[in-house]
């Protein structure tokens, strides 16, 4: 079915709307994924965290090993997925799920390819680098964009969760890479990594980088970022962490993403002023 469509504006600002052919209903077309605030940004890194240190609990604490773990995990994932790509608009408490799991299942993905196949951490994270940028190529000669606030349909929608589970796993392995491989340690990794979000930050707000290649960029440097951070708490004082464990760590790390999901869920402060609006109206 063939839709065009118009801007509206009213009260609470402006949002889109498709208008169908005649004898067709009018659709308000609602984005599936939260306004980029600094609640988003805090629960992103706490996910990468918890997708670090879960991901080493189940494999240590389950005994299904890294593979049964990762097949394990990788239908749950895909479950909710499919939850998320049913719904009509965006959901936190499912949305942050997904990225929890997806979590969970990039660091399962890269952990495979340099635990059990010996792919080196150098090739692991060129392979994801280039999957990345493929998927970011068909995405904007498809759509024409790969702003976030446009993920309005279900091909935008698969473009993005397909570039999100690429962004962990690409941001796990440059994380081991430069944690492990370059000896610096878990928390000289996670100052570095800040420092690189830092930058990107700056150069956004006084060069004027562009907005989507600024939110790509620290977002991926966010995994690594995170990871980091999960190591040095979880990992044994003798390993350069302090000891807190990974049933600790993320346990701790999943109740603060929960208060923060359930927050959001009352008051709707990461929901998109345009999508706001056009959930009122409906």
């Amino acid at each position: 079915m063939a839709y065009e469509t118009s801007d509206i504006t009213g009260a609470g600002g402006s949002y889109r709307r498709a208008e169908a052919a005649p004898g067709h209903r009018l659709r308000l077309r609602r984005n599936k994924v939260p306004e980029v605030t600094a609640y988003f940004w805090i629960i992103k890194v706490l996910c990468t965290t918890v997708g670090e240190t879960a991901a080493d609990m189940l494999n240590t604490n389950l005994g299904l090993g890294l593979t049964g773990v990762s097949l394990l995990m990788s239908a749950l994932l895909a479950g909710v997925l499919v939850v998320q790509f049913r719904t009509k608009a965006y959901r936190p408490g499912v949305y942050w799920l997904a990225v929890a799991l997806i979590s969970v299942v990039g660091t399962l993905i890269s952990d495979n390819l340099t635990d059990n196949m010996g792919v080196p951490l150098e090739a692991s994270t060129s392979v994801f680098a280039l999957a990345l940028a493929v998927v970011f190529a068909v995405w904007y000669s498809r759509e024409k964009t790969l702003s976030i606030h446009s993920i309005d349909t279900v091909s935008r929608e698969g473009y993005y969760w397909l570039a999100v589970l690429f962004t962990f796993a690409l941001g796990t392995a440059a994380g081991d890479l430069v944690a492990e491989r370059m000896a610096l340690g878990y928390w000289v990794s996670a100052v570095l990594f800040g420092l690189a979000i830092a930058a990107i930050a700056v150069t956004r707000l006084a060069l004027g980088l562009n907005a989507v290649l600024s939110f790509w960029i620290a977002y991926i440097l966010t995994r690594p970022l995170g990871a980091s951070i999960g190591d040095y708490l979880s990992q044994p004082t003798g390993d350069g962490g302090l000891g807190f464990g990974t049933v600790v760590t993320s346990v701790l790390f999943l109740a603060v993403i929960l208060g923060l999901v359930v927050y959001l869920s009352i008051t709707r402060r990461d929901v998109i002023k345009a999508d706001r609006l056009s959930q009122e109206a409906g």
